[in-house]
């Protein structure tokens, strides 16, 4: 039965028929477990994100399953939030469950990364401060806020703000860094401006409510996510504040939502992300698996291109 199932080329095509009879009439469906057993393999990918809520995270999620489904493995996801331990536990669990892991902890540093991970396990890291040799894509942080702030001050603003992510978050203190060195570049004149965020919406909506509150004179808000950039919307239309007549905003990622907000943003191919990190990955369980054209330790930086939108008007053209 077994040569059957496989499609082994030794079996007479009546016996081949007879044994599929049989099959169908018994209703029979190989044992996912035996099989794993006998393969040496799960036929899982384990998934270990900060966060499973939100476009952002849903957006990676449909790459993988997009590219993972084809070589017949499936998802195994699991959360960590921002907490050094439960990630620890989030990716002990996948011991012996997964026949590799891809793993997005932009929080952790990288001595308490690589005490969490499995050892020996086939992985990809996402977003993720460097650990050993291992493989890897990130996106190119600066790069995106560069591009915001140099937009920015070509359409006429003054003063920004920046609306940063949550310390200790690799991804968050490369944005704040490049903001900063950026308005020293474009704005030499002007005070750089940071204000604490979480990326949440609701900490966008509390710094620039706050902002406005206190008086803090500001033209163009550049948050480190849209989450956080959709926020600073709702604040500024709660305090009668015009955008972008009176105030651009600009965000990073580009999730779907930010197209129909018309958000201003650094665009990550999120979904494309997610597929490369599942082909970096077959790579590294099996060569003949993976789709992609580079090695599997090869690295991958991706570059954000800012997609312009209403969001970010000049003010001497509105």
């Amino acid at each position: 039965m077994s040569r059957v199932l496989n499609d082994h080329a030794n079996v007479h095509p009546d016996t081949r028929e007879r044994v599929r009879a049989a099959i169908s009439a018994l209703g029979y469906v190989p044992h996912a477990g035996a099989r794993s057993l006998s393969l040496a393999r799960t036929q899982a990918i384990g998934v270990v994100l900060p966060d499973l809520h939100g476009e952002f995270f849903s957006e990676i999620v449909r790459g993988m399953d997009r590219a993972v489904t084809p070589a017949g493995y499936h998802l195994l996801l699991s959360n960590m939030h921002a907490d050094a331990e439960l990630a620890a536990q989030a990716m002990r669990t996948m011991r012996g469950r997964v026949d590799g892991l891809i793993v997005m902890a932009p929080h952790l540093t990288a001595d308490a990364l690589e005490a969490a991970l499995p050892r020996g396990l086939p992985t990809v890291m996402l977003n993720t401060v460097p650990s050993g040799d291992r493989a890897g894509i990130r996106v190119d942080n600066a790069a995106g806020i560069r591009a915001a702030v140099a937009h920015l001050a070509a359409t006429g603003r003054r003063a920004p703000v920046h609306i940063a992510g949550p310390v200790g978050n690799v991804d968050a203190v490369a944005r704040r860094d490049a903001f900063a060195a950026a308005m020293r570049d474009h704005f030499p004149d002007a005070p750089v401006r940071i204000v604490a965020g979480d990326f949440f919406e609701e900490s966008g909506t509390a710094a620039v409510a706050a902002l406005v509150a206190e008086g803090t004179p500001f033209d163009a808000v550049v948050a480190a996510n849209d989450m956080m950039a959709f926020g600073a919307l709702q604040a500024l239309r709660d305090a009668g504040r015009q955008v972008p007549e009176q105030v651009a905003v600009t965000g990073f990622d580009d999730v779907p939502l930010a197209r129909y907000l018309g958000l201003t943003t650094a665009h990550v191919p999120l979904v494309d992300m997610g597929s490369r990190a599942i082909d970096r990955l077959l790579a590294l369980i099996s060569p003949g698996l993976s789709s992609a054209t580079h090695g599997a330790r090869d690295p991958d930086l991706i570059i954000p291109e800012l997609i312009v939108r209403r969001s970010s008007g000049a003010p001497e053209t509105l």
